[in-house]
C-alpha cells in the first residue's frame, strides 16, 4: 500500500469511528487498531487525532458546500430554494456519517463549532438571493442577513431530524420545506408587529389583532403564487433546454476533435509510407 493509499485508508476509518463515537469518544489506539497500522503511522499523516479530524470534517464541509453553492446556481428564486433543500437532503442520504459528524460535536445554535460554521457560510449564499428577492419585492434588503439564519436554520434542523427518521421520503421532505419557506417569503409582511406585550407575553386586550385577509386579497395572492410557480416553470424549461444546447455544442466539439484525430492519423500515416518509399 503507498503511503497515499494508506492516508485514505485512514480518513475512511477514522470517519466511520468520528460519525459512530464522536470526536471524544475517538482514539488513536482504535483508528491505528482498525486500519492493522501502529500508532506512528497515524502520527505521521496526521500529526495526531485533531489533525485526521480536521481532514474529516473539511472533506465532508466542502462536499456539502460545493452541493449547496451548485444548487444555488440557478436561474429561479424558486428553484433555487428547491434545489438548495434537495442537495441538502441527498448529502444526508448519500453522505450519513459526514452529516453525523458535522452535527454531533457541536449544536446549530451554540455559535461555534463545525456546524455552526457551516450554516453561517451556507447563510451568507443565502442572503444574496434573499436581497435581491427584497428588493423586487420592495421589502428592506438590510434584513435578509436575518432572514437568511432562519431560513437556512429551518432547513438544517429539518435535516438533522430527517437523519434519523427518514420518512417521509427525501423529496416529499424538499417539497414541504420549499412550500413553508417559499409561501412564507410570498406572504411577507413589510413592516410586522407581534400582538403581545413584553411581560409574560400575554395577549394585550388593547393590542389589535392582524387583519384577516379579504377575499380580495385571498384571490390576488392566489393569482401571484400562480405566475410564480409559471415563471419557475419556464425557467426550469429554459436551463434545461440551454443545458441540451451545451451537451449538443460538447458533443459536436467532441465529433470535430475526433474527425481532427483521425485526419492527422491518416497524415502520419501517409507520411510513415512516403518515407519508407
Amino acid at each position: 500500500m503507498t503511503g497515499r493509499e494508506r492516508r485514505e485508508q485512514l480518513i475512511t476509518i477514522s470517519r466511520t469511528l468520528f460519525a459512530e463515537k464522536g470526536f471524544d469518544g475517538t482514539s488513536i489506539e482504535e483508528i491505528a487498531a482498525t486500519a492493522q497500522v501502529s500508532k506512528p503511522v497515524v502520527y505521521e499523516h496526521f500529526g495526531g487525532k485533531e489533525g485526521v479530524y480536521a481532514v474529516v470534517v473539511d472533506r465532508e464541509m466542502q462536499k456539502l458546500l460545493g452541493m449547496i453553492t451548485a444548487a444555488l446556481s440557478a436561474s429561479h428564486s424558486l428553484i433555487k430554494l428547491e434545489r438548495a433543500a434537495l442537495a441538502l437532503l441527498q448529502y444526508i442520504e448519500e453522505s450519513s456519517e459526514g452529516f453525523r459528524i458535522l452535527v454531533r460535536d457541536s449544536h446549530a445554535a451554540s455559535g461555534t463549532g463545525t456546524f455552526a460554521s457551516l450554516i453561517s457560510e451556507i447563510a451568507s449564499q443565502v442572503e444574496d438571493v434573499l436581497a435581491d428577492e427584497f428588493k423586487s419585492r420592495g421589502y428592506d434588503p438590510k434584513l435578509a442577513p436575518m432572514y437568511a439564519q432562519m431560513l437556512v436554520g429551518m432547513v438544517a434542523l429539518t435535516g438533522q431530524w430527517w437523519l434519523d427518521v427518514r420518512k417521509p421520503g427525501r423529496e416529499e421532505v424538499a417539497s414541504h420545506l420549499v412550500n413553508l419557506a417559499w409561501n412564507g417569503l410570498t406572504g411577507l409582511n413589510p413592516m410586522p408587529q407581534i400582538t403581545a406585550t413584553s411581560k409574560g407575553l400575554e395577549l394585550s386586550a388593547t393590542a389589535p389583532l392582524p387583519p384577516r385577509p379579504t377575499e380580495k386579497e385571498l384571490k390576488e395572492a392566489q393569482k401571484a403564487r400562480a405566475k410564480e410557480l409559471k415563471e419557475a416553470e419556464k425557467a426550469r424549461e429554459r436551463e434545461l433546454k440551454e443545458r441540451e444546447r451545451l451537451l449538443r455544442e460538447a458533443e459536436r466539439a467532441r465529433e470535430r476533435e475526433e474527425k481532427l484525430r483521425q485526419r492527422e492519423a491518416r497524415l502520419a500515416e501517409r507520411a510513415a509510407k512516403l518515407e519508407q518509399e
